[in-house]
């Protein structure tokens, strides 16, 4: 951890002592790109922040968040990860989408459109496949294995599906956790 830290200290827009990135797939805009203590992404991730209107692009990963095998996350304008995130493998995470307007042009060749920022709640556990696009997930939330999350999920909450609903939440009265659906 220490020789990554000394090798890779400037590259990044902040980069605290204990964060690592084990064997990267990729790695573009390290200058738009925060690790945090503890910090910890697995191996053959790709993690992408690029700059594409006035807007300064932000990917953040938070204190002592754990991100799985070939996770690829992609910020245009804003992706946090709060403290304790874990994801599985193979979770896919962005900000953007491609645009797709000009039908005499490859898509691929069309701009990045921003969609909305995204944010993991602290503590919340997303599951293997998982793929977050422009949506707020809140804090100690599960994501259920191969859930496509375009949408919103509140605090406390289980998520499953494409896309993916909630279908349990905490109740902190009773303290229980309580299905939502059948």
């Amino acid at each position: 951890m220490l020789l990554f830290y000394a090798l890779n200290k400037r590259k990044y827009k902040k980069l605290e002592l204990r964060a690592l990135i084990m064997n990267p797939l990729r790695v573009d805009g390290e200058k738009y790109i925060s690790l945090m203590s503890g910090a910890v992404i697995q191996s053959h991730a790709f993690l992408y922040a690029e700059k594409i209107d006035e807007h300064e692009p932000e990917l953040i990963i938070g204190k002592g968040s754990v991100l799985g095998n070939y996770n690829h996350i992609a910020a245009v304008r804003k992706v946090v990860f709060g403290e304790d995130v874990l994801t599985s493998d193979r979770v896919y995470v962005s900000d953007n989408l491609h645009g797709f307007e000009n039908i005499n042009l490859p898509i691929m060749h069309q701009p990045l459109k921003f969609k909305a920022e995204v944010s993991i709640g602290d503590g919340s556990w997303i599951g293997e496949n998982v793929c977050i696009i422009g949506a707020r997930i809140g804090k100690n939330c599960v994501i259920g294995a191969n859930a496509v999350v375009t949408s919103d999920i509140p605090d406390y909450s289980v998520a499953v599906g494409i896309p993916a609903r909630v279908v349990k939440k905490y109740n902190p009265q009773n303290k229980e956790w309580i299905k939502t659906t059948e």
